[in-house]
C-alpha cells in the first residue's frame, strides 16, 4: 500500500495579529501643506484684476463709478508725465519713512525695558494698554492742537500707528521665552549682554517680525487718512482733490499706489523675516 503525502496548505499572510503576519505597512499622509510656490501671493491680486478687467469688457461695471483698468493705467500714465505724480509719491514715501522708523525705534526699544525688568512693565505695559485701546485717530484733533497742522503731528501720528503693534507683539514673545533657557543662561554664567544676544534676540525675533509686519501696514494705513486732512502734497491730497472733481480714476490710481506699496513693504519684510530665522523648522517653511 502506497502511503499518500499530502502538503499543507500555506494561507495568504493577512497582516491581522490573529494570522500571526507582520502589521500592513500605511502609507504615510503628507499633512503639510507642500512646497511653496513661486509668487504664490500674486495670485490673488491678478485673479482680482483679471475678474475687473472682465466685467470692465462685458460693461458690467459702471464707468464712473468703477473706471476700467486700462482707463486707470492711462490716467496714472498722463499723472507721471505731468510731474505731479512723482512728487506725491516722494512726499508720503518721506512721511511714512519718518514715522515708521521713529515707531519702531520706539516700540522695540520699550518692549525691551518692558520684557527683561519688573519695575518697567509696571511703568511701561499699563500704559501702552490703555494707548491701545484709545482710537489712534482720534488723536488727530488733539495733536493739531499740539503740533499744527505741519507734517510734525502727520509723523507723530505714524509713528504712534507702528509702536503699538511693534510693542505688543515684542513683548508678548519676550514674555513667553521658556525659563528654562533663563536657568540655563543663569548656569552658564552668561552677562547680561551675553544673555540678551543668546536668549533674548533669538526668542523675541518671531513676535518681532509679526509686529514688523503689522507696524509697516499700519503706517500705510494712518497716512491714507492723514494726507487727506490739511495737506498740501501726498497721495492723500491727490485723491481728495479727484474726490472734489469727481475724478474716480485718480482716486483708484492713489489708491493702487497705496496697494503696491503696502505688498511690497510686506513682502520685503517677509523676505527679511525668511533670511533672518532660517533656522527654524516651521509649517510656512
Amino acid at each position: 500500500m502506497t502511503a499518500v503525502t499530502t502538503t499543507p496548505t500555506v494561507a495568504p499572510a493577512t497582516g491581522s495579529e490573529e494570522s500571526g503576519g507582520l502589521p500592513p505597512v500605511r502609507r504615510r499622509r503628507r499633512l503639510s501643506p507642500g512646497r511653496r510656490l513661486p509668487a504664490a501671493r500674486l495670485a490673488g491680486p491678478l485673479l482680482v484684476l483679471a475678474a475687473w478687467a472682465i466685467a470692465s469688457a462685458a460693461g458690467r461695471l459702471d464707468a464712473a463709478a468703477i473706471p476700467a483698468p486700462w482707463t486707470v493705467l492711462r490716467t496714472l500714465g498722463q499723472l507721471w508725465t505731468e510731474g505731479t505724480l512723482p512728487t506725491d509719491v516722494l512726499t508720503s514715501l518721506r512721511r511714512a519713512a519718518y514715522g515708521f522708523t521713529i515707531g519702531l525705534a520706539a516700540g522695540v526699544l520699550l518692549a525691551l525695558v518692558s520684557g527683561l525688568s519688573r519695575a518697567g512693565e509696571a511703568l511701561i505695559d499699563g500704559t501702552v494698554q490703555l494707548n491701545r485701546a484709545i482710537p489712534t485717530l482720534g488723536l488727530i484733533p488733539l495733536f493739531i492742537l499740539w503740533l499744527g497742522i505741519g507734517e510734525t503731528f502727520k509723523v507723530a501720528i505714524i509713528a504712534i500707528v507702528v509702536y503699538v503693534p511693534v510693542y505688543l507683539n515684542t513683548h508678548a514673545a519676550l514674555a513667553g521665552i521658556d525659563s528654562r533657557y533663563v536657568e540655563l543662561a543663569e548656569v552658564q554664567g552668561l552677562s547680561r549682554l551675553g544673555f540678551v544676544r543668546q536668549v533674548v534676540i533669538p526668542g523675541a525675533l518671531p513676535g518681532f517680525f509679526v509686529g514688523l509686519r503689522l507696524g509697516v501696514t499700519g503706517s500705510w494705513l494712518g497716512l491714507v487718512v492723514l494726507e487727506q486732512i490739511n495737506a498740501t502734497s501726498g497721495l492723500g491730497y491727490l485723491m481728495f482733490q479727484a474726490q472734489n472733481y469727481g475724478r474716480t480714476d485718480t482716486i483708484l490710481v492713489g489708491l493702487l499706489i497705496y496697494g503696491v506699496f503696502g505688498l511690497v513693504s510686506d513682502s520685503a519684510v517677509r523676505l527679511i523675516e525668511r533670511r533672518v530665522l532660517s533656522w527654524r523648522r516651521t509649517l510656512s517653511s
